[in-house]
Formats: C-alpha cells, structure tokens, sequence
C-alpha cells in the first residue's frame, strides 16, 4: 500500500495497521537486551548481571541517537512529501545516511579505545569491569549496525511499509536470542558472546528490509548531493526527542545505579538491572505507538489535518493507557516469578528486592505512555520545541532531584517512587500541550 493510496482508507484501520505493526515489531527489537539479561542471569552470575545493567546507558545513547537520525529523518521526508519543492524530499535519506556514518565513527573509536574508562566512568568495580569493558567493546564497535538499522527502520515505515520493518526487527530480535543461548552455554563465551548475538540482530533486520530495494518498491534511496550541516540540524532538532526519551531511561539508570550501590551494593543494582531491563520492553510498548502514529501524523501538518490530528492524539491516548492498566496489572500479580527468572541462585534477598520495587516503579507506566506519545505527536506536526521540553523534563531535569531528595527521605522505596512522581508531573505539561493546540 502506497501512501498516496493510505490517504483514502479510513484512519483508524489506518492506525491500527501502523501502531500495531510498530508495538509489535519495538517489543521485538527491545528485546535484544532482555534476552542478554535472561542468560546472562542465568548462565554468567549475578555480577555479570549487574555489569550488564551498568552499560545500558552506553547503548541507550548509542541506540538514541539512531532514533533521533531516523526519526527526524523520517519526519522530514513524510512532510516534504506534500510540498510543492522535491528537492528536499529526494535528498533528505542521503543527508541522513552522513549523519549517521558520522556517529557511528564517533561511537566505533570509543569502543575501541575507551571500552575500560566508559566501565568505570558508568560505575563499575573491580567485580564488574571485565564483564562490562567486554560488552562495551563490541556493542560500540559494532555501532554502523545499530545506527544503520534505525535509519532503514524509520525510511521503510514512513514508506509505507509498517509490516516489513516489524518483519525485520522480530526476525533480528528471535536470532538475537538464538544466538545469545548458544554463544553463552555451549560456546562459554560469556559477556563477549552475549555482545555478539546482539550485534547480529540488526544484520539480520536489515537484510530483510533490502528486499524492498531489491524489488525496487523503495521510494527513498542515496543521491548525490553535498553535505548540508543546515539539513543535519533539521533532522536533529526533529529527532531529537527520540534520542532523550531512549536517553532518559540511560540517565535513570546512572542516577539509580549509583544511588542504589549506595543502599544495597551489588544485589541492589542486580535487582534494579531486572527492571530496567523489563522497563525496555514495557517502554518499548509505547515508543511503538509514538513511531507508528509519526508517519500519519506527518500528513495531516496544516489546518486542513487537524480534525484527523485530533482523532489520531485519542486513538494514541486510549491505547497507550489500555496497554499500561494490562502490564501493570501482570507485573502487580507476578512480581515474584518474573524476578525469579532472573535469579539463578534462588537469592531470596534480590527476589524480594526486585519483586517489590517493580510494584511501585511500574506506575510510571501509566504516565509514560502519554508522554511518549505527547512527544511523538508534537515531532510530527512540527513543534521540536515542546517534544523537546517534555523529552527533556522527565529525561533529564526533573528525575535526577527527584530520586536523590526521595531516596534521602525514604530510602530504596524512594528511589523507586522517583520515576513514577517525575512521570506524573510531566503527563500534566504533556496533556496541556496537546489539548491547547487541539482546541
């Protein structure tokens, strides 16, 4: 379906056929982590685990930053697409692809040289840095994979071809976790062979979304055209709430992560990896419903969309806190077994940590979605400004007070309340934006 012909289907199948294909194909994809956090648990030891939780940072702002290329990218072409001139809306892909050759350069070379001084920059300790030196070597070097895959995401979907950029990250995500128990187990390689299977999964995403090229039904391709650092800042300040949305969950961590060391050691920070790697997935729900409403939100700029902006902001809304009440009412119920899954030694004292924090951290869901979504819809009708300033607000300004003063006044409670409280005070600014412009 071309998207000349999506201009006639009614909107909400519309919707439903985006927004699923992208909820479902972001679980996927954030499952890269999970799955690393599942054998590793299991199969290297709860240290292992904890040197794990202390690199996501590194990956979120290795991960964010394809996000705000691709994204920004994306959006930029979809609404180029309307306009008279097509200058733009030829060459926008290839200015996407310098920007992106240039970061994955920048984040190569840290990998390589830097891979100790980023362990202990991030928190690791003489029982974790080997483990996370290793993860961090390859996870960076490999980055032209990653950034390469979120660009070719973002091009496929806005294209009009949800379903086969969900196809290529499940695909990525199943051989993923293939190659994760073999590398582990069988092979015994350990943090190195849980770093490889994961840089295999974008490989894989992307041969299957070259097949659109192969058949030529690509309406984007590489051009030449010189570069333009003007385009480059066009596409960041579009994209640039994807990158601090993927960015917030990295500074929660770090922030958490230190606090947590602090109150309960090692066990504590294992304990927190379990939900911050759950917390990816979860997230992940909502960042598919932001992605798969950009590119139809993209063509509805103008007076003449805002009927459609107004149903789409709804059907978004509705169905980010619908999915938020059905995970929070499965992590309430199963606290215990899914810590569980992660505790090879059967400690009782992480069980009990994690178990507990993911009923009070988990409430975040239900704030986070509209914020997401709230950022999503604003980059996509052209207002970088407020995406931006509610990205930033729960990424970065308000979260970092927020779990020093409550882990101060109630301890690891507090640093669990931290999320939700910042989540709920951003909602607030995220809802006035939206419904201001509507009305």
């Amino acid at each position: 379906m071309t998207a000349s012909t999506e201009h006639n289907t009614p909107l909400f199948p519309l919707f439903l056929r985006y927004v699923s294909a992208n909820v479902l194909g972001m679980i996927g994809y954030s499952c890269y982590i999970l799955a690393d956090t599942f054998f590793i648990a299991r199969g290297i030891g709860a240290d292992a685990l904890a040197a794990l939780n202390l690199v996501l940072p590194a990956y979120s702002l290795m991960n964010g930053t394809g996000l705000m290329i691709g994204m920004g990218a994306a959006a930029r072409y979809t609404i180029s697409s309307a306009q008279p001139g097509r200058e733009l809306h030829r060459t926008i892909f290839t200015q996407a692809l310098y920007l992106t050759a240039l970061a994955a350069l920048i984040f190569s070379c840290a990998g390589l040289f830097l891979p100790e001084q980023i362990a202990v920059f991030l928190g690791a300790d003489a029982q974790t840095a080997g483990y996370a030196a290793d993860y961090i070597r390859i996870l960076l070097v490999f980055s032209p994979l990653f950034l390469g895959n979120n660009l070719l995401l973002s091009f496929t979907r806005n294209d009009g071809a949800p379903g086969l950029a969900m196809t290529g990250m499940i695909v990525g995500s199943l051989t993923n976790i293939v190659l994760d128990y073999v590398f582990i187990y069988p092979l015994g390689m350990e943090m190195t062979g849980a770093a490889i299977a994961t840089a295999t999964a974008p490989v894989v995403s992307m041969l299957i979304m070259f097949s659109r090229f192969v058949r030529k039904q690509n309406h984007f391709r590489p051009v030449r055209t010189r570069l333009s650092l003007r385009r480059w800042g066009d596409i960041c300040a579009l994209g640039v709430s994807s990158l601090v949305t993927e960015m917030s969950s990295g500074i929660v961590i770090i922030v958490f992560n230190f606090l947590i060391l602090g109150l309960n050691g090692n066990t504590g920070v294992a304990a927190y990896g379990i939900l911050a790697n759950i917390a990816l997935v979860l997230v992940a729900i909502f960042t598919g419903i932001g992605q798969g409403i950009q590119p139809i939100v993209s063509r509805y700029t103008g007076e003449n969309g805002k009927s459609q902006r107004r149903k789409l902001q709804r059907y978004a809304l509705t169905s980010s806190l619908l999915l938020a009440s059905v995970s929070y009412i499965l992590i309430f119920f199963f606290a215990v077994p899914i810590a569980g899954l992660f505790n090879r030694d059967h400690d009782p004292v992480l069980t009990s940590i994690a178990s507990g924090g993911m009923k009070i951290y988990f409430l975040s869901l239900f704030f986070s979605g509209i914020n997401i979504v709230a950022a999503a819809m604003l980059s996509s009708e052209d207002r970088p400004r407020q995406a931006f300033a509610v990205s930033v607000l729960r990424g970065f300004i308000l979260i970092i007070p927020a779990a020093a003063i409550l882990a101060m006044c109630l301890g690891l409670a507090g640093v669990w309340m931290a999320v939700p409280v910042t989540e709920a005070a951003v909602a607030v600014l995220s809802l006035i934006f939206l419904f201001r412009k509507a009305r």
